[in-house]
């Protein structure tokens, strides 16, 4: 017996080489073994929970799936769709949160952070970000999902729901759990805190140029003399040596070490190599870029697959309820 797993990326512009390692490298992964059945969304309606432009969120929810095409995601192998093209989650979303309080919700870190980064935008839709997760996870049955350790909170609220719900009305939600990647944990190329698109400076988009991924990796912030402990830029550069070049990390450890390491030369021959990783997709997403009916197609095609799927839980959930 397969088994499901759900992934998901939020639709706020081209993916970044965060996203790339600590989710879709993953996804890829999971693609090719035969003992998994895989779903990848964009979720849309995620992006909708915090402050966003409606044009840009139309541009980005199409730039999303282009890039899981191009990095290698096959929709012949797996279910290609945008969250929003399926609307039992947001039904199964409402009825979910019947089971959850709002004391739980408000004490999640996450919800904490984002209220404080956006303290004039406290919605209910903010509030009830979990819960539209769990409903993600939940509508599938999946029980593994590839995502970083920072979201461990949000599936314990899933587990906690999904508990209710079977104790409650009988149903045979599976305890999903985290399921780990290699690059789960991309750090930010300020050397501070992980890589996202919220802090300017601290990605590299996967459609970066050379000269462009050059640059930024230059701006690592690093010492001008190695040796001693390593600063925040220091263990960055060499979680990003560690994930593009692993066979030469521990040369470059002896020369900091040895106070012998030159800075520029390290960074200059990563970001060949993060080029050299990239430039395949980069090939890849100026095919699917050109033949739009395709993506059009391919859309389609994964948005009628997963209704299919999320139609017969919501069915289910709703005469377990009394509803149905």
């Amino acid at each position: 017996m397969k088994h499901r797993v759900l992934s998901g990326i939020r639709a706020t512009g081209r993916l970044h080489l965060g996203n790339y390692l600590g989710a879709v490298k993953g996804m890829l992964d999971l693609q090719s073994t035969s003992e998994y059945e895989t779903l990848f969304m964009v979720a849309d309606l995620h992006t909708i929970t915090t402050p966003f432009d409606v044009e840009e969120l139309r541009k980005n929810r199409r730039e999303v799936v282009i890039d899981y095409l191009a990095a290698g995601l096959d929709p012949k192998k797996s279910i290609l769709f945008l969250q929003s093209d399926v609307s039992e989650h947001a039904e199964l979303a409402f009825y979910l949160s019947s089971v959850a309080t709002i004391a739980r919700m408000q004490h999640l870190p996450t919800y904490k952070d984002k209220v404080k980064q956006y303290p004039r935008e406290n919605t209910m839709a903010l509030l009830n970000y979990p819960i539209l997760m769990t409903a993600d996870i939940l509508i599938y049955k999946a029980g593994l999902v590839p995502v970083g350790l920072d979201q461990e909170p949000h599936l314990e609220v899933a587990r906690e729901i999904a508990r209710k719900m079977n104790e409650k009305y009988g149903l045979d939600f599976p305890e999903p759990k985290r399921f780990a990647t290699k690059g789960e944990y991309v750090p930010s190329l300020k050397g501070e805190g992980k890589m996202g698109k919220s802090v300017e400076g601290s990605f590299i988009n996967l459609t970066d140029s050379a000269d462009q991924i050059q640059k930024k990796v230059r701006s690592i912030p690093t010492a001008t003399v190695a040796g001693g402990e390593m600063t925040a830029g220091v263990k960055a550069l060499f979680a990003f040596a560690n994930l593009f070049m692993p066979e030469q990390v521990e040369e470059y450890k002896a020369k900091f070490e040895n106070g012998s390491l030159q800075f520029g030369e390290m960074k200059d021959v990563l970001a060949t190599e993060i080029y050299k990783d990239l430039q395949p997709l980069q090939e890849a997403r100026k095919r699917f870029e050109a033949d739009p009916s395709e993506t059009d197609k391919i859309i389609l095609e994964g948005a009628e697959r997963a209704r299919a799927i999320a139609s017969a839980t919501v069915t289910q959930v709703k005469k377990a309820m009394g509803l149905g």
